[in-house]
């Protein structure tokens, strides 16, 4: 589905901006918490540090393209962002 553009609109003249501002205040927050916590706990920059289990290779398969799903949508009509377009109305 899609959502009414007045939708789109208001949530990111309203909730983005709000968000945004959380997000740097969080951000601000950062070095002083994660001093607190574990701060030689980096497992994006050292693997050897992750806590996750180890995921067998057997496991893993590779999906070759020609497997996935393929749906034709060569017959479907372009989808236009704006009715109001000059060239909707002629």
């Amino acid at each position: 589905g899609s959502l009414p553009k007045w939708v789109v609109n208001k949530s990111s003249q309203l909730l983005a901006p709000k968000a945004m501002r959380r997000m740097y205040k969080a951000c601000l927050k950062y070095p002083e918490w994660k001093q607190r916590h574990e701060p030689g706990f980096k497992p994006w920059l050292f693997p050897e540090q992750s806590r996750l289990p180890a995921l067998p290779l057997a496991e893993l398969a590779l999906q070759h393209a020609d497997s996935l799903e393929n749906i034709d949508e060569s017959a479907l009509p372009e989808a236009r962002d704006d009715a109001s377009d000059d060239d909707s109305t002629n």
